[in-house]
Order: C-alpha cells, then sequence, then structure tokens
C-alpha cells in the first residue's frame, strides 16, 4: 500500500503511519535524497530475472555509454539508455534504476543474517536473536494468516463499531494500532532547538493527494469508483450489511477534507506558514467538543511545552507580512481548525466506518491473501502500474526491519561496512565543506553580513556517516512468532512510548532517523545535520577503488546535496544552532529567491506526457532542484580541490572531468511506469531522474566544456540564464 507519510525516525514511525498528514509539520520533517514513495520498491531484493549492472573497472563502464546519442542533446540517455534498453522493468517494479540495485543488496545482505539466525535451533537463540526471527517467521507464514482468517483484527474491529460517543472514539484513537484522523509525533523545537515539543498535524485521506479527489478526468473518476469498490471491500470485512452505503459515507468525509481542509503540497512546503505554536488552551478552544486535551494527555504529550500546527490559515497580518498572493491562498484549506470542526459534525457512524476501514487497510499486508490482494491491485497496480506483488520474503524482510530495523542494523555493519569507507567519507565530506565555504566567499549576490551567518552554519553543521554507534535495542519490545497483527501493534505502541519519553529531556544528538541498511540520505534543519547510511555507501554511489572522479561525481554530489539542503528555499530559514530565523538581509533574501524563481521556470518546462499539458512542478520540486543543482556544483568544486596536485588521467577516452558528470548521470540511471511517473508528478518533492540529470548539468559551465556543449545542442542554456546559487 502507498504510505503517504514523512520518514523522520524509527522512533516516531508508528505515529507517522497511522496518521498520514505529517506534510502538514514540515518543520520537524528531513530533507532525503529520495522520496520515502520512490524508495519503497528498494526494499525488494534480486531474483534471476532482476536487471543488474556494471561499473567497469573505474566505477562507470564505457560499454554502457550510448555513442549515438550527443551527450549536449540528452545526457540522462546518453549516459543509461543503452541499459534501460537491454534491462525492462522487472513484473514487480514500478521504478527500478541505481537505487533499487543497492536496495535489492540491501535486502539480500540483511536475509542472509535473518536465514542465519531462522537456521539456528530455538534453545540457541539470544533474546534479540529470537524477536527478529519471530517478526520474520510470524509475516512469511501466510499459512497461519489464513488459517486465522480476521480472528487477530476482529478485536480491534468491535472496539471501534461498539463507542457510543465521539469521546470515546477519540480515546481510541490515542491508543497504538488504531488509525487517527489526527497525527503528531515528538521532535525538537524548530524555533528553540534546545528543547522537545510535540507537532500536530491531520490525515483522513486515504487516496495519495487530495488532487485524487479533486480530478474531473475520466482516469480520475474511474480511480475514485474503484477507490470506492476498495472501501467497500474493507467495510465488509468490518462486518457492515451494506458495505457499498457505508463507503460512499467515507468516501464523502475524505472528499470533504480534501475539497475544504487539505493545503497544496506545495505551501505545505513554506516554513514560514507551517510553524504554528500553540497552548493546550488554545487547542481547546479550536476543538469545541472534541475532547483534544484528553486524547494528548493518553498519547503522553500533555507535557509538551507547545504544541506546533503545521496547518492554521493565515491571519490578515501574516498574509501581508509574507506577501501571499491570491493563487497561493487559493491552495490554504481551512487546516486543523477546520479538521476539528468536520470531525465534530460528521456522524459518529461515518467515523467508525471510517476508522474500521483505516485499521484493516492498513494491516492488509497481514491479514488473509484476498485483502492483501486487492490492496496491492489498488495501490500497486492501478495507480503505479506494477504487472506484480514483490515476494512474501522480500516484504518480511522489510516488516522485520520495520520492527526491529536498527537491531537488525547492529548486525549488517558488523558484515557489510568496512572501517575504510567512513574514512573515505570523512575526506570526502570535509572537501565538500572547503568547497562551501569557497563559494560562500566568493558569490557576489550575498552580503557580508549574511556571509557570516553562512560560515557559521556551515561549519556547525554535524555529519554522520554510516550508523550511530549506539544504536536501539528496543527493550521491552515483545515480538510473538504467531501474530503479526500483535506484532505491529506493539511495535507501534513502543515508538510511541519511546518517541513520548523525550518531552522535557535534552536533546539526543546521536539519535538517527534511518537504519544503516537504508539506501537513502538526509538532512535534518533542526539539528543540522547530514546523514549518510552505511548502505549508500556502495557502487553507484562510492567504491573504495573507484576512480577518485567517480566517487566526487557520485557520493560526493550527494554530500553537496544535502549540505545544500542546509542553504535551499526552506532549509535556509535555520541558522547554525537549528533555530527557524530570518538571518538574512532582505535584498540577499531576494537574490536568492529569484535565482529560486529562475529555477522554478526551468523545471516548469519539463512536461513529459499530454503534449506538454503535465509537467514537473518547479515549486513543488524546488527545494529538492536547488540541492542537486547546488550539491553537484560543490561536488565538482570539491573534486578540484582534492586533484589539485594530481595529475589526472584520460581513461578509455574520458577526461576526468567528463568522468565526474558520467557518475552523476548514472547514480540516476532508472525507469519506471508510467502510472508511477503520473503518481509522482502529483506527490513528489524530487524531480523524476531524467531531470536531476539534464536538469542539473545544463546549469554547470564545467559540463559544457567538458563535452563540447555548444548552441546548436538540444540541452544548450545561454550562460546568463544559468542557475548559480552555490
Amino acid at each position: 500500500m502507498i504510505k503517504k507519510t514523512a520518514l523522520l525516525s524509527a522512533g516516531v514511525a508508528a505515529l507517522v503511519l497511522a496518521n498520514p498528514a505529517l506534510a502538514n509539520t514540515s518543520d520537524a520533517g528531513i530533507d532525503m535524497l529520495l522520496d520515502e514513495t520512490d524508495a519503497a520498491a528498494t526494499e525488494d531484493a534480486a531474483e534471476p530475472d532482476t536487471p543488474t549492472m556494471s561499473f567497469g573497472t573505474w566505477g562507470v563502464d564505457p560499454e554502457l555509454i550510448s555513442a549515438d546519442v550527443d551527450p549536449g542533446d540528452d545526457f540522462f540517455k546518453y549516459v543509461n539508455q543503452k541499459w534501460l534498453d537491454a534491462n525492462p522493468l522487472p513484473a514487480e517494479y514500478s521504478r527500478f534504476g541505481a537505487f533499487n540495485l543497492l536496495g535489492e543488496k540491501s535486502t539480500s545482505d540483511v536475509k542472509t543474517l535473518v536465514d542465519e539466525l531462522v537456521a539456528k535451533d530455538s534453545e540457541s537463540l539470544s533474546y534479540d536473536e529470537r524477536r527478529i526471527v519471530n517478526a520474520y517467521n510470524a509475516f512469511l507464514d501466510t499459512d497461519a494468516i489464513e488459517a486465522a482468517g480476521l480472528a487477530p483484527a476482529q478485536p480491534y474491529v468491535d472496539a471501534l463499531a461498539s463507542v457510543a460517543s465521539l469521546s470515546d472514539l477519540a480515546m481510541l484513537w490515542a491508543e497504538p494500532g488504531y488509525s487517527s484522523p489526527f497525527g503528531g509525533f515528538v521532535n525538537v523545537d524548530a524555533k528553540q532547538p534546545e528543547r522537545y515539543v510535540t507537532y500536530l498535524g491531520f490525515g483522513g485521506l486515504g487516496l495519495p493527494d487530495r488532487d485524487y479527489y479533486l480530478d474531473e478526468t475520466e482516469k480520475g473518476r474511474e480511480i475514485q469508483a474503484k477507490y470506492k469498490e476498495y472501501l467497500a471491500l474493507f467495510l465488509e470485512a468490518g462486518g457492515y450489511a451494506d458495505p457499498a452505503a457505508a463507503a460512499e459515507a467515507v468516501y464523502a468525509f475524505e472528499d470533504k477534507i480534501a475539497r475544504t481542509i487539505s493545503w497544496d503540497r506545495t505551501v505545505s512546503r513554506n516554513r514560514d506558514l507551517t510553524y504554528n505554536a500553540v497552548t493546550s488552551d488554545e487547542l481547546a478552544a479550536m476543538a469545541g467538543e472534541f475532547p483534544v486535551e484528553a486524547m494528548l494527555d493518553k498519547l503522553g504529550w500533555s507535557t509538551s511545552p507547545i504544541y506546533v500546527v503545521g496547518s492554521i490559515p493565515p491571519t490578515d497580518e501574516e498574509i501581508e507580512e509574507l506577501g501571499l498572493d491570491e493563487e497561493t491562498l487559493a491552495k490554504i484549506g481551512k487546516g486543523l481548525p477546520g479538521m476539528l470542526e468536520l470531525v465534530n459534525e460528521t456522524p459518529l457512524a461515518t467515523l467508525q466506518a471510517w476508522s474500521i476501514k483505516e485499521f484493516l487497510s492498513d494491516r492488509a499486508h497481514i491479514l488473509p491473501a484476498r485483502y492483501d490482494e486487492a490492496q496491492f491491485e489498488f495501490f500497486g497496480k492501478l495507480l503505479r502500474g506494477t504487472p506484480e506483488q514483490r515476494p512474501r520474503w522480500k516484504r518480511a524482510i522489510a516488516a522485520t526491519e520495520g520492527a526491529l530495523g536498527e537491531l537488525v542494523g547492529k548486525s549488517y555493519v558488523e558484515r557489510y561496512f568496512p572501517a575504510e569507507n567512513k574514512a573515505a567519507m570523512d575526506e570526502l565530506v570535509a572537501n565538500l565543506r572547503v568547497a562551501m565555504a569557497q563559494s560562500i566567499d566568493e558569490i557576489d549576490w550575498m552580503g557580508e553580513a549574511t556571509k557570516e551567518e553562512a560560515r557559521a552554519k556551515l561549519n556547525s553543521f554535524d555529519p554522520k556517516i554510516g550508523y550511530r554507534d549506539n544504536l536501539e535495542t528496543y527493550e521491552g519490545l515483545e515480538i510473538t512468532p504467531d501474530n503479526p497483527i500483535a506484532n505491529e501493534v506493539a511495535s507501534e505502541a513502543w515508538q510511541l512510548a519511546d518517541n513520548a519519553s523525550k518531552l522535557g529531556g535534552p536533546i539526543d544528538r546521536t539519535e538517527w532517523f534511518m537504519t544503516p541498511q537504508t539506501v537513502n540520505a538526509y538532512y535534518n534543519p533542526t539539528k543540522n545535520e547530514i546523514v549518510f547510511p552505511a548502505a549508500i555507501l556502495q557502487q553507484p554511489f562510492f567504491g573504495i577503488e573507484a576512480d577518485i572522479a567517480v566517487n566526487y561525481g557520485a557520493i560526493g554530489g550527494v554530500i553537496g546535496h544535502e549540505i545544500g539542503h542546509g542553504f535551499d528555499d526552506q532549509g535556509s530559514k535555520s541558522d547554525g544552532t537549528g533555530k527557524l530565523r530570518n538571518w538574512w538581509t532582505d535584498e540577499d533574501r531576494a537574490a536568492f529567491d529569484e535565482r529560486g524563481d529562475k529555477l522554478v521556470a526551468q523545471y516548469s518546462s519539463f512536461c513529459p506526457f499530454d503534449e506538454g499539458e503535465t509537467c514537473v512542478n518547479g515549486r513543488l520540486t524546488l527545494g529538492e532542484n536547488i540541492g542537486d543543482v547546488g550539491g553537484l556544483s560543490l561536488a565538482y568544486r570539491a573534486y578540484k580541490i582534492a586533484t589539485k596536485d594530481m595529475d589526472v588521467p584520460v581513461i578509455d577516452g574520458f577526461t576526468g572531468d567528463q568522468r565526474f558528470f558520467l557518475a552523476w548521470a548514472q547514480v540516476w540511471r532508472s525507469a519506471q511506469r508510467e502510472e508511477n511517473y503520473r503518481l509522482r508528478l502529483r506527490t513528489g518533492a524530487h524531480s523524476p531522474e531524467e531531470y536531476r540529470v539534464n536538469g542539473v548539468v545544463r546549469n554547470i559551465d564545467a559540463w559544457y566544456e567538458a563535452f563540447g556543449v555548444t548552441p546548436d545542442d538540444a540541452m544548450y542554456i545561454p550562460p546568463e540564464e544559468r542557475v548559480r546559487i552555490w
């Protein structure tokens, strides 16, 4: 199933999964290299018919370069088309590329570790090993799941069906395992980063985005009709005599949320709009009859100094101060106040039906095959175009990591993460920081006062590489061998309690928001940290024996991307301590925004479908595009720093500069199905992979020089139109 989540931390995963509206609390979020929905397929492990990729002797296989494609016409195809032609998408994937290759390797490596434990005599297993085996086997045992039927879910369904009031339902929503239209988590206060606070948002939508409810096209109506059928199936499982009627009521509830309450994703990125500090009394005033204070107390959040709400419509004063135009205001729904109002006025029976549907749909993967298959048919086939469901064992590995990810990660790094990789990364990060410092010194659009703040922020960056030393042990989390629903609820309970326990305590700067075996990277603005898990530190990103130009073009570009997030359109709103404050002069911010607007225009002109009618959302993807363009520019500068005294050779006919750019393009080697592509254009913060190549290199002078690109080439941009930020 597609989960509309923000990947924040293992400690808040249950809250995020149960409450899918945390895009409304963007200040607490992290900026990832890859969208979570993009990365979902990387949980798969290699099958015999799964594509592989050769990296040659120096990091890029020259045999895969398309000599018949002019690099100045389409650099992505020049580097990747030959491989794409030879490797059609496997049936179980909606998208496949370099990230998936590493994701497969990571899952295969983890399965090796788990298989060794499963093969052991159960009496010889340690407590931690037994929990890993239990989590894996409970998910994998489909015969037991089929035999149990709906019985393991029935107590939760019965509890929801028997509530007599909204207050009673709210108390269930506050318990682990139950989905709620309201969500939250504890994280660092973006305006006072020395303390923890609770961030609050709302959800309620079953489709991936509010636009799916507003879509009046033939395809849009088809999706809506199929979704109602999906709702009816799970409501029938919940015991409804007329599931179709109940489905209509649930859909109407979600439709109201989409049309009047939800915010457009482009607006939800604006951190000036999504940090709204309120007291418990102010929340209670918004809530009317809804027992928000009792719910917060039951969740363990009542001691929060304040509550940060990501979706309160701006006041007239804020509209004027932020210069919000009518087009922007039209994208702002009623937000959390409106959601509270809607819940108060919605019939209890509808809210019960919505909650029952949510519980069963969220557990479809561990219910009998009928429900698991129905979920894949809708979210996998219809919305993403994926022909086949992933093998069960791969999903079992993912489920095990979802519950005990860092416990599994401990064994992973012991076996698969060489110490020399971390040392090499330390050097790369150091050179990228020098490159950023040089860039700050040299840019002419930023004044000295702002530069001093920028230098202070750069100097306080906290790079984290590989894994954290104090990996989580999940003390107190019990996992059974025969009840996967109980295991998921137990995991959510543990995560809820662990997350809530941060309130009132010191900031934990050792915490990671990804496991060591995750193929991704991120920047966290409230801690001003850049994080690179062990699993991404392999080819095509990094090879200890790879050419230095390739390493800088690949993992160097990733490092630059994450550093760049600290200085993108939203990350730049936090200072070196992680505090959300304006450290820019008005003139410098205007100059920065002018460059960002040019990048918005460039990317919005990329229109892959419908004769130019369906395009990249340049505003939604701006932060990631700044990360890519600025990050690769920084990586190139760092590469020159690292090779200053070297005689860089020509290898297989490619200069060092050419190999640098080839490596960046290879990182984004991938193909995807049209349905998945269209979904990502609607919902993803990252541009499609071909534009993460072509949209980036065309703004970097060195690329033109390396490949002799001229005005006769399709990708050529005149020098004065190239966007240079960092």
